[in-house]
């Protein structure tokens, strides 16, 4: 993983490990959906129960296709060490014999907001943008070089510090969520170890600055997907508040 073929000419333009990572995160500074209007008012304690229900169902929607998108990297790579680091990160969300996943977790947490879990799983209230949004993800792992597969999972650099602070003001503005939080205190752990990998795997696999140029753009598009999913939940359940025939209602709204 990651040798040079003996006797390609090296190329001038790459840039170095450091480099390349400092180039990944000024896109997350800049377009990571820590920004987003809808997590703003979260952070800040302004929104409603009913708009943390159709936070939390909609992102089910996305937590559930997550060890799916893992799946289909895995099934990609030829490489057998790859494979086995990878496949951790499908268990980490479906779970195994010995210990519940992250989808699992966020049920608990939608419980927490005062669904019914059986309707989260169903699926049939989630925004239509939010669905496209998700499988458009998909069709991303599956259609492009795995490459960049891999290198679009590089939003995890970020989500440690914004899963902090999310956790803070959850339990600082929402306490009585504070018992469906299990699923954050194991990404705390889980995301920079994920993001880790992908990042060595990006910088070994990258051989030429096009390349490179290839992971950057595959960590923008993660972006705009995470970020096309809040301007979903903000347009339905925000500003104008106009959702969809058929998607989830807020009580009394």
């Amino acid at each position: 993983m990651g040798i040079r073929a003996v006797g390609a000419p090296a190329d001038t333009n790459l840039l170095s490990q450091g480099e390349l990572h400092a180039r990944l995160r000024e896109v997350g500074e800049q377009r990571y959906h820590h920004r987003h209007p809808f997590h703003l008012m979260m952070h800040e304690g302004s929104l409603t129960r009913g708009q943390l229900q159709a936070w939390a169902l909609n992102r089910y929607y996305y937590q559930s296709r997550i060890p799916i998108k893992d799946a289909i990297i895995l099934s990609r790579s030829e490489d057998p060490d790859f494979r086995r680091a990878w496949r951790k990160r499908v268990v980490d969300h479906d779970g195994d014999t010995s210990a519940d996943g992250g989808i699992r977790r966020w049920l608990k947490l939608a419980e927490a907001t005062g669904l019914d879990p059986e309707r989260v799983v169903g699926g049939d209230e989630v925004l239509p943008a939010t669905r496209y949004a998700v499988n458009e993800y998909l069709n991303l792992v599956r259609n492009r070089p795995l490459l960049e597969a891999v290198a679009s999972s590089l939003t995890e650099l970020f989500s440690r510090d914004l899963i902090s602070l999310r956790m803070d003001r959850l339990r600082e503005h929402y306490p009585w969520l504070s018992g469906g939080l299990d699923y954050f205190e194991a990404r705390l752990h889980q995301a920079p170890e994920d993001a880790q990998f992908a990042l060595n795997y990006a910088f070994e696999n990258a051989h030429t600055r096009s390349e490179q140029e290839t992971v950057i753009q595959a960590l923008r598009d993660k972006c705009d997907i995470l970020w096309a999913q809040l301007d979903a939940l903000y347009f339905a359940y925000v500003q104008p508040g106009w959702p969809p025939p058929g998607a989830f209602r807020i009580e009394g709204a």
